[in-house]
């Protein structure tokens, strides 16, 4: 994406960031050969638990990155599913393990969808067990990229587990989740989504369209932050909104904290984290496609514009009938039917670009961002601690 030789990328210990935010477009189109491969199992899978029990509860679930899968899709999952059948909620692994109690339910069926990069955290691993331990008709879905990890070796196929691994090279090896983070996300949308496989295959060819577009911009998306600046929001509604909160990740941990970030929706922001906004503030709108949705986000991008306080104010967006009357990085018309928790993709390859740029900007290394070590690619240091009902 920079315009640098592999060795010069290398020297900026960025290649592997690099490479793996571009190839996005490619796993995404391998992620969905391999859900049609799994879709007749899976769906076999998931609707024997309906018909043994009725409703029952869904739950993704990871930490970090890998929980916001969850959170960036559950709404929209919700609207579109009968709950009266399934519930779907989004539950980080680091809530479950601390407190068991507050989100199992006993007598409740349950799903544990498993979101997982490596499936070496320990938190991915309790909560697996936890849910074994707690609930009485547990069943469990591990949606990870890495076949050598402890989670996918422990979900083994059969009437109460799934394993769906992702493409080989989802597996990041650079710090940040990226690729990783988009794969399950693409998986767990197929899989949990009411389409026909017309729209299946409409929604993946466009998304790879709009992916692939984000590539071929990235002197656009580097402009942004030529100019001095020390905090990044990142606003949205909806799953959008929820996905605000993966892309501030991003930049922080690419930066190792040297830029402050921040992110809400676009109603909430307004509630006192407006009083982040300061002149050397780079603020991000991921906009609705939505047409009610959309004028909120629109709402807020003109007022934040208005203020004139903030370096740049910047709508991420696709051109619609109603559109920001400033700065937009803006995708095509033609895209202007694909539903918010589709555009989520090429959305967050938009931030992940950003905060690439920003890393090498502040003299980081985006492939090894921690210059402590405290931070790892795997958490480490975390104790389990015995449960007992």
């Amino acid at each position: 994406m920079f315009k640098f030789d592999e060795q010069k990328l290398k020297d900026l210990g960025a290649i592997i960031t690099t490479t793996e935010i571009k190839q996005q477009p490619e796993l995404w189109a391998e992620a969905y050969e391999i859900y049609k491969e799994n879709k007749e199992n899976l769906d076999k899978f998931i609707s024997n638990i309906g018909e043994k029990h009725g409703q029952f509860r869904v739950i993704f679930t990871g930490a970090g990155t890998s929980a916001y899968v969850g959170n960036s899709i559950v709404p929209y999952l919700n609207r579109k599913n009968d709950q009266k059948k399934m519930i779907i909620e989004a539950i980080a692994t680091t809530d479950i393990v601390s407190n068991p109690y507050d989100y199992l339910k006993e007598d409740m069926p349950t799903l544990l969808v498993s979101f997982a990069r490596s499936g070496n955290s320990p938190e991915s691993l309790a909560a697996l067990n936890l849910g074994k331990q707690v609930v009485k008709d547990f069943y469990h879905l591990a949606i990870t990229c890495a076949p050598e990890g402890k989670l996918a070796q422990m979900t083994k196929n059969d009437e109460h587990n799934y394993l769906l691994l992702m493409p080989a090279r989802s597996n990041d090896q650079g710090f940040a989740m990226t690729g990783s983070f988009s794969c399950m996300m693409l998986s767990a949308m197929l899989i949990f989504d009411n389409l026909n496989e017309d729209e299946e295959s409409s929604y993946v060819r466009t998304i790879v369209e709009m992916g692939r577009n984000v590539i071929e911009r990235k002197d656009e998306v580097h402009k942004y932050i030529e100019g001095d600046f020390d905090r990044v929001v990142y606003l949205g509604s909806g799953g959008l909104g929820a996905l605000t909160q993966e892309a501030q990740l991003k930049l922080l941990e690419l930066t190792a904290g040297k830029i402050a970030t921040g992110y809400d929706s676009s109603m909430g922001f307004r509630h006192g984290p407006k009083s982040f906004i300061n002149e050397n503030t780079l603020v991000f709108v991921f906009v609705s496609n939505n047409a009610y949705t959309r004028q909120y986000d629109l709402d807020v991008l003109e007022e934040i514009n208005a203020d004139q306080i903030a370096k740049l104010t910047c709508a991420i967006s696709v051109e619609n009938e109603a559109n920001f009357s400033g700065e937009t990085f803006g995708f095509e018309k033609e895209y202007a039917n694909l539903p918010d928790a589709y555009l989520a993709f090429p959305y967050i390859m938009f931030a992940q670009s950003l905060s690439l740029f920003v890393s090498v900007k502040v003299g980081n290394k985006p492939d090894t961002p921690s210059p402590t070590g405290t931070v790892n690619r795997v958490v480490k240091g975390v104790i389990i601690h015995e449960y007992e009902k």
